[in-house]
């Protein structure tokens, strides 16, 4: 795939193309204007010579001398700039002509053209002229009256002011190009800034920001869009590095554990009994390492989206009274009674739904004192559906509440072994609602801990 050009070549190339146009139409207007004005000038000289012609025609006797009218009409373009004149009468006959160029071989314009005194442009083969053809009305009739200027000289000059026209632009379009080059290349310094910035910055120094309010505004956007990458960069990384180092430490505890127990086995001779004792406290050990692991992969599944959701139309009422049966033993054990209130019915996976709502329900049965219940209560609206599953009990400072679903995260980091699993039984309830598109919230207070589930409905 071919490569964009850089931002620096396109607004350089930007600024020579706007210089261009640019100059251009003020070079075309200017042209034009000195046009213009060249000839309103000279229509101007034609028509004072016209006139005067005229008055000597109104006046001229019949059968005057020749030679008396042609000194008469010399004499009447003395003072002009090298006018020619050409007379004649209706029969054609000339009464005065300059002796060059000929001005009858210019084209005759038509009668209504004659009355509005026609002018026009006329090379003679050598020179260029401005032409103006009236007709004149005589004591002895009318006249047609050709009066002509030379333009060669204001050709001339047009052509070398066009000439330098485009010089002028074609230094203009080079100066704007090295201008826009320069003004570019000085404008893009604060984002060379920030690249330098942000090369530098490694992970060992994610905590490092870009200042918003030291870069010019049309940059404050980006700087506070990588600000927020960053943080999210951070979070991430710091999720992940605790996650290790609490992987590591929850398999350290069962490794040890069945190291130290193979070491005492292995130390002397033992009964078949108690080598039975030994492995059944292995299998208790490997056990939680399965369901560890087990947790973790669902976990790393759910991350990178290969948990597909198998849809179905779920009765939420009868998927927690099966669950209620489940651990109504456990709860009975405890001394725990389980309570549930109203209905509903939900489009999701079941057995993912039913993995979520388990570990609440027996993370709030391992936390209601004797002789309390446990309470789950659903409410349907048409937007969506409530599920709140709720213990009575110590209430949870807030500094846990909002950790609480985060991986290997617990409440009392002190009760390794008192059932209560590695610390991710509720990261897998939340991954499991989010990606029902749902939400999850825990709340605490003196009457208890109250977690509140909200599904699209």
């Amino acid at each position: 795939m071919r490569r964009p050009p850089s931002l620096t070549l396109r607004l350089t190339l930007m600024f020579s193309a706007v210089a261009t146009v640019v100059l251009l139409a003020f070079g075309w207007v200017i042209e034009r204007s000195l046009d213009k004005h060249f000839e309103a000038e000279d229509i101007k000289e034609l028509s004072m010579i016209s006139r005067v012609v005229e008055q000597s025609l109104t006046t001229l006797a019949p059968g005057a001398d020749p030679a008396q009218l042609r000194q008469r009409f010399d004499d009447l373009l003395v003072g002009h700039h090298g006018p020619r004149l050409y007379i004649r009468d209706a029969s054609g006959k000339v009464l005065y002509s300059s002796l060059e160029p000929e001005l009858s071989r210019v084209p005759q314009p038509d009668s209504e053209q004659l009355t509005k005194e026609s002018v026009q442009r006329w090379n003679d083969g050598r020179h260029n002229y401005r032409v103006q053809t009236r007709q004149v009305t005589g004591i002895s009739g009318p006249y047609t009256v050709v009066t002509a200027v030379t333009i060669d000289f204001h050709l001339v000059f047009l052509r070398k002011f066009h000439h330098t026209l485009w010089l002028m632009v074609l230094g203009g379009i080079i100066a704007m190009g090295i201008m826009g080059w320069m003004a570019v290349r000085h404008g893009h310094r604060p984002l060379h800034s920030m690249v330098e910035q942000i090369s530098r910055i490694s992970t060992d120094e994610l905590n490092t920001r870009l200042a918003p309010e030291a870069v010019p505004a049309e940059l404050t956007e980006l700087a506070e869009s990588f600000n927020e990458l960053l943080q999210r960069m951070e979070e991430s990384f710091n999720r992940l590095s605790n996650f290790s180092a609490d992987i590591a430490h929850e398999l350290r505890t069962p490794v040890t554990n069945l190291m130290t127990q193979t070491q005492v086995a292995l130390s002397q001779a033992r009964s078949a009994e108690e080598y039975r004792e030994i492995l059944y406290s292995s299998m208790e050990e490997y056990e939680r390492m399965a369901q560890m692991i087990g947790d973790m992969l669902f976990l790393a599944k759910a991350d990178n989206e290969l948990n597909p959701l198998h849809t179905e139309d779920i009765d939420l009422e009868k998927e927690l009274h099966n669950l209620f049966d489940y651990y109504e033993a456990w709860a009975e054990g405890e001394h725990v009674s389980l309570k549930l209130e109203g209905t509903a019915r939900i489009q999701g996976d079941r057995l993912m739904l039913r993995r979520a709502l388990g570990n609440l329900l027996s993370n709030a049965i391992r936390y209601t004192p004797e002789n309390q219940s446990v309470t789950v209560q659903i409410n349907q609206t048409k937007q969506n559906v409530t599920i709140e599953v709720q213990n009575p009990g110590v209430p949870l400072p807030a500094e846990h509440l909002s950790r609480i679903f985060d991986r290997f995260y617990r409440t009392d980091p002190s009760r390794q072994r008192s059932g209560e699993g590695a610390g991710l039984g509720l990261a897998i309830v939340k991954t499991i609602i989010e990606s029902h598109g749902g939400k999850i919230a825990a709340t605490s207070d003196q009457s208890g801990t109250r977690f509140t589930i909200t599904l699209p409905g």
